[in-house]
């Protein structure tokens, strides 16, 4: 991502001059305020949005819905957004199952015809993110926790390799966000996921990222490298803040 911005209307920019490259394989993470310009971010790298000026390409690939090569490299990219977009009154599997349509043809879609090994396969996702035994219940009926290992399952279920998440851990106890962010982190581990995550938690980025980049009124104004529970300032434009102030601005723990 090179020099973007972007905006909903013609009266102000929702997003300004933001530089950003994630390698293949790496956790980064984007933690800023309500209204910071972070989900604007995922809309973009998701082609749900167009910049109005500057460069961005996903693997290889400049975001765009209508661009036919993006829609095809789409079907590795798992999205959850801050809703989560589970069909409520639908089944724990039948949710997971949506994460295996961008791959089957347009007939076997719309009928909903999965697999046998689709479908053992969706098992074996709902096994590992801990929802064994509750392929029937209805999405409703969940747990907060339990909503978000089904959108991660969902994610999974595409075979992703990139996976854009929006807030998934927030409203969250400590305990449960740490098992969510642990799942993102084996699926990493196994399969060389990339992962583009935002928090809004500023410790929680710290212990899982190999970057974070911090958001303020639509600029990027520090990028921090992790390595080996060392961080290191890797761009700072914070104008008049502090490294200290900044994180103490974004770290709940503080709160």
């Amino acid at each position: 991502m090179e020099d973007v911005w972007a905006s909903y209307d013609a009266r102000s920019t929702t997003i300004r001059e933001i530089n950003m490259r994630v390698s293949a394989g790496s956790n980064y993470a984007i933690v800023g305020k309500s209204g910071s310009g972070k989900s604007t971010l995922l809309k973009i790298m998701n082609g749900l949005m167009i910049p109005n000026r500057g460069t961005i390409m996903v693997d290889s690939h400049r975001p765009d819905q209508h661009n036919r090569r993006f829609q095809s490299a789409m079907a590795r990219i798992g999205y959850i957004p801050q809703s989560l977009g589970l069909v409520r009154n639908s089944s724990v599997l039948d949710n997971v199952m949506i994460g295996a349509l961008p791959r089957m043809g347009a007939l076997q879609s719309l009928l909903k015809r999965y697999s046998e090994e689709d479908m053992a396969e969706a098992r074996r996702i709902l096994e590992m993110v801990g929802l064994s035994g509750k392929e029937s219940r209805k999405a409703y009926m969940l747990s907060g926790g339990e909503k978000r290992r089904v959108a991660i399952a969902r994610a999974f279920m595409q075979n992703p390799r990139i996976l854009l998440a929006d807030e998934i851990v927030s409203e969250l106890d400590s305990v449960t966000s740490r098992d969510i962010m642990d799942l993102v982190a084996v699926m990493q581990r196994d399969t060389g996921l990339t992962a583009i995550m935002i928090h809004h938690d500023m410790s929680l980025a710290l212990e899982y990222a190999d970057r974070v980049a911090v958001m303020q009124e639509g600029r990027k104004i520090m990028e921090m490298g992790i390595d080996h529970d060392h961080v290191h300032i890797l761009d700072f434009q914070s104008g008049n803040l502090t490294t200290q102030e900044i994180l103490e601005m974004y770290d709940d723990s503080q709160k």
